[in-house]
């Protein structure tokens, strides 16, 4: 095959994907607020009109009954949720399924046609997503912990000036920028269409499982049944978080120099062996050949192993709960 009718079919399904990710998110932005309408809507005539008018597919049909029922379905869903991405699971499994094909065609383009290259490319194509979505949570997790002081102190003057705890949500959702306003524009928006108040905070939990936001979720909801003065208990929260915060920042200051020496040693054999095998592929095939495969195939999984535990190890040193 050729180099260029590779790139070609490659640039393709890049702009497939590209155009699919467009048209998911526009239409995943749409859904959220209907579902969530089509809960509440009294009107049977109109809900089922609604419900209609976003038929799925037949493919999706098929993938939603077949998987809807699982766990893992379950958990792919709160995963995009906390991610903030607009995806129906049964739309983030089919982008799997693309980036594997098109991560198996540039494996195969890269190795000439190998089949050891072809195989790791559709591993990292199918993991790529999943990569993604657990980097773009973790990350928006931290911004959204490192806005709760901020929040806080918004929502203490909010109810010393006289707001009620609903009101001083919509100035949160008003004045702060994202990723806290957004999460907490949501638990406005299904308060105003009846939700309780304890059911849309645990939703905010679902979608932001975070230790801090935990503590103020409870003392806002112990708050509601016994009573007390909220703006005080909010306040010392604030001061609490705040310094674990800085805290925090301290301590990924200090070991960063270990994080990233951690993910430079583990990525050294990957990009050697890259390197070596495109220079010399006899070389490295030495691995596979029929009457060496056993021994070399247990050497890739030995290596394989060690570079895994030695990373995982490094990258536990250097997490410190606070």
């Amino acid at each position: 095959m050729s180099p260029v009718l590779l790139i070609t079919i490659g640039g393709g399904l890049a702009l497939i994907l590209l155009v699919v990710g467009l048209v998911l998110s526009i239409r995943g932005e749409r859904a959220q607020l209907e579902k969530r309408l089509e809960q509440y809507l009294q009107d049977e005539m109109e809900a089922d009109e609604l419900r209609r008018s976003r038929e799925p597919g037949a493919l999706q049909s098929w993938l939603d009954r077949q998987v809807e029922r699982t766990e893992w379905w379950g958990g792919i869903a709160r995963g995009l949720s906390q991610a903030d991405l607009r995806l129906r699971p049964a739309e983030y499994i089919a982008l799997r399924f693309l980036a594997l094909i098109l991560g198996g065609l540039v494996g195969y383009a890269f190795g000439g046609g190998n089949a050891l290259f072809t195989l790791l490319g559709v591993v990292l194509g199918w993991m790529g997503p999943g990569f993604y979505v657990r980097l773009r949570r973790s990350q928006r997790l931290t911004q959204f912990n490192a806005q709760l002081p901020d929040m806080l102190n918004l929502m203490v003057n909010s109810l010393r000036a006289g707001y009620s705890t609903q009101q001083a949500m919509e100035a949160v959702s008003r004045e702060l920028p994202p990723p806290i306003s957004t999460e907490f524009r949501r638990v406005t928006q299904e308060l105003q269409i009846g939700i309780p108040m304890e059911w849309a905070l645990e939703n905010l939990l679902r979608r932001v499982p975070s230790d801090d936001l935990d503590l103020v979720v409870t003392a806002i909801l112990v708050q509601r049944e016994v009573g007390g003065n909220l703006a005080e208990v909010l306040e010392t929260i604030s001061e609490t978080i705040r310094e674990r915060v800085r805290v925090q920042g301290e301590i990924r200051t200090l070991t960063a120099q270990v994080r990233l020496s951690g993910t430079i040693i583990s990525l050294i054999p990957f990009v050697l062996f890259l390197i070596i095998y495109r220079i010399a592929p006899d070389y490295m095939g030495q691995f596979l050949r029929p009457e060496n495969r056993v021994c070399g195939l247990g050497m890739l999984g030995t290596a394989l192993t060690m570079i895994g535990l030695g990373y995982y190890i490094m990258q536990r040193i250097s997490k410190i709960e606070v």
